[in-house]
């Protein structure tokens, strides 16, 4: 099955087609092989308007093809121009071009003129535009003089520029002697005509040597206008220049300077009318004069100005609409306001169209008999005028051809023949120019031929599309079809695309498209084919993409990209930065997966962008490097709105680094009293540039600022000015005011002082204020100085105060302050705890009862009862030289307490005291108990009468006895024993002397009576009460010295004793002898 290529629209692919021969572009017209006979075609010319530099050569370019080659011929001005009798006038060989050599003799004006070239050979003629030749002109000023310009203060001023008319138009611009551009504004700006305009003038604006240039870019040159000299005044000195020199005529105005509503300066009126070319620009201008300085808006009535063509200029003072159509015709409104009015302009805009094509002729090839059509269509505003001319000659006049026939925009070719083939030219113009274009009817008998080169191979990337190409010529029109393999059958449109130039493209390539195709071309006058094959390769692709990296600066960061590729080509992986090369810098290094950068900057931050390329494909992926770091310190330290009690800091943020300020830290330092100490002042949000801040007085404050982001702090800015609040009363009085007596006749009272800072003036010093609080008497006052510490001497002994401490200086008071409750010193307690009781619970366990001291007898604070006991000795006993004595204490106002861990079947004796915060008062008189026999002695008993204990104690001692026996055997056999080592081993140990510190607190240790325990174990020095030795609550339980009891003398902790040793009466050993006593003493 055949399929003929019909005419079809080429399918655009989004992406690119690589191909190692792609050939595949839509032509509009067909290409004749230059081999074949065909009328002229102007294939290059020089621009409709042509301006000239007149210090060069003049060259007029006309170039054409055609078969046989054509022949060049020009006009010039309407009539032949003879290119032979000018000797400065020459033609390129096998060209139209024009070179007229004014570099050696000639004037460039003289040859000024519209010129027109025409290519010919015996198939037709073409012509070329009109080309208007002007040598470009860059004319100086004329004199004229200047008179210095004075002008009042706030006044509207133009300086005219009124450039000399150049080819093409100058630029203007405005500067100093210095060529320094002078500065715009708002308020000064250059309008579109070049004059300078003040909305108002300034005493700034004072100068000698306001200068307009303009530059002429063509010739390369700027002419300079005289110097203005502008002298801006007061009103004062005005009447004083007026009085004195100058007459009212040579001012520029006389109006007063005072505030006033908006004026246009240009353009005048309230309307005005503009008109534009189609595709031109437009631009409309309002300047308008005012004081305070107008602004200018926009507006379009009746409409919205074009959102991606509208450009505003010059301080919007200028507004332009690029590529302007008819759809952009209306009314425009200026607006101008300031503070005091507003007022409007409209403009009403016109936009008119020189002629341009809807469509334009094309060449035409038929064969003998066949029929066709040229169609010239343009459109413009006015509508243009379409003329014909054939061969150059308007077709009215030229030679008849039955073939052909005009109908306006359309010659109509029937049965044409080889005598048809001529250049027809279209025409169309308007006022406000024209267009021609060259067609020609070329009628020709050709087979057809490929003009693809054979065997092309096409290499195409999986996916997508592949355009295989095929062009041809013939005459008549070749049919076009497709075949794959060396069989196939013809290709079907469902599948593939057929283009009318003969490309047949593959919309979606897969390997399976991979093959041999043929392209067959058939007319009536024989076949052409052509081979051409493809192969389908794998797509390039990025397997692993860089990815978005935020780091600090100074860090390193990677990226990675690894590439996968059809096995068949070379893949080559480059990285950029923001679409240009990476920095020339070793800290970039480029690995085969991986791009690294060390030592981060902030330069470095931006779009990293992995490029895979092959032969015929390339793929990308991109990843943003955000470098962040701490903020940059802030600047530009500020102080305004300075109050006796506030100040507004301002300041600039320094660079983020790329990452948001969430806050400011403020800080101040007084320089009066803790120069280069910083303190904390206020924070604030990281969007806010300002901040409030409340001051104390008497402070020489310097502010600094610090911006912290999710990365940290910045450096602190550098320090504000200085800023000194004035002297002011204390507003706070001393805190930690104390009163105790360090001895019994005084009352001293602290506080904690006032700090510089707090001071708020000079002469810092405190009023110290105290009375009894029982009693009727007045306050006594004494100020004293910048000190912590008052001492009141002669008071009676622990009596409570009342106190009070106020801060003054120079200026006044502090307000009233607190008054407290203080106590003059304690002495011991006079009187001991009377009515002791003691109640035997247990072998193990007493309860003590006493009745308590009066509280005027305490003369102190109540800490509670303390209770000496100790056991009663032997006369073995009396011996030694201290009484070990245990201390309980039981804190506050409690009359009971419970004696723990005591020995049965033992006498014991304790007295009671009382307890201060000076010490201990007088004991109360001895009380004596006894313990009864508890249940371990009976056990001890009944085990000591058994035969078998019996038995095993003979045993331990003759086994003792046998051993003592060696040694006296070894002893006698010069072995040496030293005395002092035998004495040690044989001594008492309770006869050697003890510390006075053996008896710590919270121990229970009992030296006076050991009793034989198990495997020889001594009686462990922390006795711990259990629950099996008693049954009664811990609560009434003393303490040791370091013991914790709460106010009511309850328990808290595990209970301690204290030992205190004092004098024996004799001396006794203190402890009967043990069973290994014994045995020592037989030795």
């Amino acid at each position: 099955m055949q399929l003929k290529i019909m005419p079809k629209k080429k399918r655009l692919s989004a992406g690119r087609v690589p191909l190692i021969l792609f050939l595949c572009q839509t032509i509009s017209a067909l290409e004749v092989p230059l081999d074949l006979v065909q009328p002229p075609t102007i294939t290059h010319q020089s621009p409709k308007d042509y301006i000239i530099d007149p210090r060069e050569n003049i060259v007029i370019q006309c170039e054409a093809k055609g078969k046989p080659p054509p022949s060049f011929s020009w006009t010039r001005n309407g009539t032949h121009f003879d290119i032979d009798k000018d000797p400065l006038v020459t033609m390129k060989p096998d060209s139209g071009t024009l070179i007229i050599n004014i570099m050696s003799e000639g004037k460039a004006e003289t040859y000024e003129g519209v010129y027109q070239c025409t290519a010919r050979n015996e198939r037709g003629a073409a012509i070329s535009n009109n080309i208007v030749i002007r040598p470009s002109r860059s004319p100086l000023w004329t004199k004229e003089k200047l008179e210095p310009i004075t002008l009042q203060n706030g006044q509207p001023l133009v300086l005219p520029c009124r450039p000399p008319i150049g080819l093409p138009p100058a630029i203007i611009f405005w500067m100093d002697n210095s060529f320094q551009r002078l500065p715009q504004s708002e308020r000064v700006s250059q309008g579109l005509n070049g004059d300078l305009y003040f909305s108002n003038v300034l005493p700034e604006d004072t100068r000698e040597d306001y200068i307009c240039y303009a530059r002429f870019n063509h010739t390369q040159t700027i002419q300079q206008k005289q110097p203005i000299s502008l002298k801006v005044i007061s009103v004062d000195e005005l009447n004083d220049t007026i009085a004195a020199n100058l007459s009212d005529t040579e001012f520029y105005g006389a109006k007063s300077s005072r505030e006033r509503p908006p004026t246009f300066l240009t353009p005048e009126g309230n309307a005005s009318h503009k008109e534009e070319l189609r595709g031109n620009v437009l631009s409309l201008e309002c300047i308008a004069e005012g004081l305070p300085t107008p602004l200018i808006y926009w507006i379009k009535e009746d409409g919205t100005l074009p959102t991606n063509r509208t450009v505003y200029r010059n301080f919007q003072k200028t507004l332009q609409i690029i590529q302007v159509s008819e759809a952009d015709s209306g009314n425009y409104q200026c607006i101008a306001k300031n503070a005091l009015g507003a007022i409007h302009h409209t403009i009403s805009v016109t936009v008119k169209a020189a002629p341009y094509w809807i469509m334009a002729p094309q060449n035409l090839v038929l064969s003998p008999g066949e029929d066709g059509t040229l169609i010239c269509r343009a459109n413009g505003n006015p509508k243009p005028r379409i003329s014909w001319l054939t061969n150059g000659v308007p077709i009215e006049i030229a030679p008849d051809d039955p073939s052909r026939r005009i109908d306006g925009d359309t010659i109509i070719f029937s049965n044409v023949q080889e005598r048809s083939s001529a250049v027809y030219q279209c025409n169309a113009s308007n006022e406000y120019g024209y267009l021609l274009a060259n067609a020609f009817v070329n009628v020709l008998a050709e087979p057809p031929r490929i003009l693809t080169s054979a065997n092309t191979l096409y290499q195409v990337i999986a996916n997508r599309p592949a355009f295989l190409d095929c062009a041809f010529f013939g005459s008549p029109l070749p049919t076009i079809e497709w075949f794959k393999g060396a069989k196939g059958s013809a290709l079907h449109e469902d599948i593939y695309v057929f283009h009318e130039n003969g490309t047949l493209e593959i919309p979606v390539a897969q390997k399976d498209n991979t093959g041999t195709y043929t392209c067959v071309a058939r007319n009536k006058l024989g076949t052409a084919k052509n081979e051409v094959h493809v192969e389908v390769k794998d797509p390039t692709r990025i397997i692993e993409q860089p990815e978005y990296a935020v780091v600090q600066r100074g860090s390193t960061v990677s990226f990675e990209c690894r590439v996968k590729h059809d096995h068949t080509l070379i893949a080559t992986v480059t990285w950029l930065k923001d679409n240009g090369e990476l920095p020339n810098d070793e800290r970039f290094t480029v690995a085969k997966d991986h791009l690294v950068v060390t030592d981060v900057r902030d330069d470095d931050g931006g779009t990293y962008t992995c490029v895979a390329n092959t032969t015929l494909d390339d793929v990308s992926a991109s990843a943003v490097l955000s470098v962040v770091d701490v903020p940059n310190p802030p600047f530009d330290l500020e102080l305004t709105s300075q109050l006796d009690t506030s100040v507004q800091l301002s300041w600039t943020p320094g660079d983020d680094n790329n990452s948001p300020i969430t806050k400011f830290i403020i800080e101040y330092e007084d320089a009066m009293h803790e120069a280069g100490l910083w303190h904390h002042q206020a924070e604030v949000s990281g969007t806010q540039t300002t901040a409030q801040l409340k001051l104390s007085p008497y402070v020489n404050y310097s502010f600094r600022v610090m911006a912290e982001n999710s990365i940290g702090r910045s450096l602190p800015s550098e320090a504000s000015e200085q800023y000194q609040t004035k002297a002011a009363e204390p507003d706070k009085n001393p805190t930690a005011v104390e009163g105790l007596g360090s001895e019994p006749d005084n009352l001293v009272i602290t506080w904690k002082p006032l700090n510089g800072f707090e001071s708020n003036g000079p002469g810092l010093q405190y009023k110290v204020s105290w009375r009894q609080k029982d009693g009727d008497d007045e306050w006594t006052s004494v100020v004293v100085a910048n000190v912590s510490k008052y001492i009141v001497s002669g008071t009676p002994t622990f009596v409570p105060y009342l106190i009070k401490v106020q801060a003054l200086n120079v200026v006044g008071f502090a307000p009233e302050p607190a008054v407290v409750m203080g106590h003059s010193g304690e002495d011991l307690p006079m009187v001991a705890p009377g009515n002791v009781r003691v109640n035997v619970v247990n072998s193990t366990l007493a309860e003590v009862h006493w009745d308590p001291v009066p509280l005027k007898s305490i003369r102190g604070h109540l800490q509670g009862y303390r209770i000496y006991y100790w056991k009663a000795q032997s006369s073995s006993q009396r011996n030694r030289r201290h009484i070990e004595k245990k201390i309980l204490t039981f804190q506050g106002s409690k009359t009971h307490g419970m004696l723990p861990g005591l020995e049965p079947f033992s006498h014991y004796t304790l007295n009671v005291r009382v307890v201060n915060g000076k010490g201990e008062g007088p004991a109360s008189p001895d009380r004596a108990f006894s313990t009864p026999e508890g249940a371990m002695a009976s056990r001890q008993v009944d085990i000591a009468t058994q035969g078998w204990f019996i038995g095993l104690m003979c045993a331990v001692a003759l086994l003792i006895l046998i051993l003592l026996i060696v040694c006296f055997i070894r002893r006698n056999k010069g072995g040496k024993y030293p005395v002092k080592e035998k004495e040690d081993a044989h001594a008492d140990p309770e006869i050697q002397p003890m510390k006075e510190d053996d008896g710590t607190f919270g121990e229970y240790s009992d030296a006076e009576d050991h009793k034989p325990l198990k495997k020889g174990s001594r009686t462990p020095s922390d006795r711990t009460v259990k629950k099996e030795d008693s049954d009664d609550s811990l609560v009434d339980y003393g303490e040791g010295v370091n013991g914790q009891f709460n106010e009511d003398g309850s328990f808290i902790g595990q209970y301690s004793g204290k030992k205190e040793k004092e004098p024996a009466e004799g001396n006794e050993s203190s402890e009967a002898p043990s069973p290994v006593n014994a045995m020592n003493s037989f030795v």
